[in-house]
């Protein structure tokens, strides 16, 4: 009867340090990640003096965040259309755009949602890699915390995907405040149709496909009057129009 295999690697500080030196991209976007929940919370709660520059840094950190990833995908910058086609592909590039977007506007709360949601979710991933070469039972209360981001990974990714589509009607409205320009809006939706069509995360198509089915529903019920399922109905067509062509479907 064979015994069952365990890990033998060697864990603690040393390894933790070898770790760090050897992986030095992943430690400064897992320090980025970091430093854009900071900021978001020094938003939030100013307790990190003016709430607007912990706004603004935390946009800059999220773009330090998206440069050092496309740095890890795309490392050899070429000039020319096929790069150009390759970079829009990648989701990095996408929320660096959507951070140079808002970077010029007036805070925005709702902005910096996603931002920070992506950052918790990948922060908390790497921070367990990183208790891991301390040893499995090393910070059992951090490793308890990880866990419950992970196991809730789909929620978060759900709440940013439907962030990112309210996002552009909600740009509209900030018009009327004097918050956006009237560009804005235009950048928004380039934005949201570099996340539709993302290769490595669907639930921007996702949430869209629901909601539609949501509208739907909501137009056949009996008791909605003609009216509002006409419009309804006119909405779901000019919003198809506007959704670009996935490849492969």
């Amino acid at each position: 009867m064979t015994e069952p295999t365990t890990d033998q690697r060697p864990r603690g500080w040393l390894v933790l340090k070898h770790h760090l030196l050897t992986h030095k991209i992943d430690v400064a976007l897992w320090a980025t990640r970091l430093a854009t929940m900071v900021f978001t919370i020094g938003y939030i709660l100013p307790v990190l003096g003016n709430p607007h520059n912990s706004y603004y840094k935390a946009l800059m950190a999220n773009a330090a965040t998206s440069a050092l990833r496309l740095h890890q995908r795309l490392p050899q910058v070429q000039f020319n259309r096929q790069f150009l086609s390759l970079f829009l592909l990648e989701d990095a590039a996408h929320y660096l755009f959507f951070s140079l977007i808002f970077l010029y506007s007036a805070p925005i709360t709702l902005v910096l949602a996603p931002v920070v949601l992506f950052a918790l979710l990948h922060f908390a991933s790497y921070s367990l890699t990183l208790l891991d070469t301390l040893g499995q039972n090393s910070w059992w209360g951090a490793r308890l915390l990880i866990s419950l981001v992970e196991f809730q990974s789909r929620n978060i990714l759900r709440m940013v995907a439907f962030n990112e589509i309210f996002l552009l009607p909600f740009s509209v409205l900030m018009i009327f405040t004097g918050k956006t320009s009237l560009v804005t809006p235009f950048l928004c939706y380039r934005f949201l149709g570099l996340r539709y069509t993302s290769r490595r995360n669907p639930y921007c198509r996702t949430m869209c496909h629901e909601l539609r089915l949501s509208m739907e529903a909501l137009a056949y019920n009996p008791r909605c009057p003609t009216f509002v399922m006409n419009v309804i109905y006119k909405a779901i067509t000019l919003v198809s129009s506007l959704a670009p062509v996935v490849e492969g479907q």
